[in-house]
């Protein structure tokens, strides 16, 4: 049994009631709504919510009715980890059945795609990890161009390898952290305390289709790289 489920907390200080703006055209939980709701090998939806706005809306389009949130887990300090873990056991008490697979898809990445889901879901099949996780290319990297002060204020590179490296095609290849898509064994999320404790393995994403929204101008971001791609889809 796979489990899909989205986060969509109501408060934001960033951009307040961010995850029911509209984004060209619908609300914007509905971009990863939608994949879910339309994806064959997802048994079954969960939205974990403390909007009832959100969550009428959601069990509305078919979402289980597991209940708002608890209030320990809608504040912005709650972990993303223990709001999985209440939403897999909420999940699976209203469907009287076992889960075996959870997945998540970040409401606040709506530029994902069908294909980026299935992938995931692929990747989590065929190496059977703890976790897969949703990453990109990071565009700054560690052993290359990022730096850190030391004692004396002085720069140096913040991961520095015998004999320096000079170029970024010689660096060890680090992705960023996305927040877009993750596929867990339900097991797993059951025992562990936080994302690393097991084997976690990436699942690439482009760049482009991992933008958070996490601020009025990733709003605009995403909408204009949305309408171009809808006005991409039309001709």
């Amino acid at each position: 049994m796979i489990l899909g489920h989205i986060g969509a907390r109501k408060g934001s200080k960033g951009v307040p009631g961010k995850n029911f703006r509209p984004l060209m055209g619908k609300p914007l939980i509905d971009w990863s709504l939608d994949q879910l709701l339309a994806c064959p090998r997802i048994d079954a939806v969960v939205v974990s919510t403390d909007d009832e706005r959100i969550y009428e809306h959601a069990v509305g389009r078919g979402a289980l009715d597991i209940g708002l949130r608890p209030a320990h887990l809608a504040t912005d300090a709650a972990p993303k980890w223990g709001v999985w873990q209440h939403a897999l056991e909420a999940g699976q008490a209203a469907l009287g059945a076992p889960v075996d697979t959870f997945v998540d898809l970040d409401c606040t990445s709506p530029l994902r795609l069908p294909e980026d889901l299935e992938g995931a879901l692929d990747l989590f099949a065929a190496e059977q990890p703890d976790m897969v996780m949703s990453v990109c290319e990071a565009r700054k990297n560690p052993y290359f161009n990022l730096v850190e002060a030391d004692e004396t204020g002085a720069l140096h590179v913040s991961k520095p390898l015998p004999g320096g490296v000079w170029s970024r095609q010689a660096a060890p290849k680090v992705w960023e952290h996305a927040a877009s898509t993750y596929v867990l064994n339900a097991d797993y999320l059951r025992r562990a305390s936080t994302i690393y404790e097991g084997r976690v393995i990436p699942f690439e994403m482009p760049p482009e289709r991992c933008i958070d929204i996490d601020s009025p101008f990733d709003f605009k971001l995403v909408e204009m790289l949305m309408a171009e791609r809808l006005q991409t889809a039309k001709e």
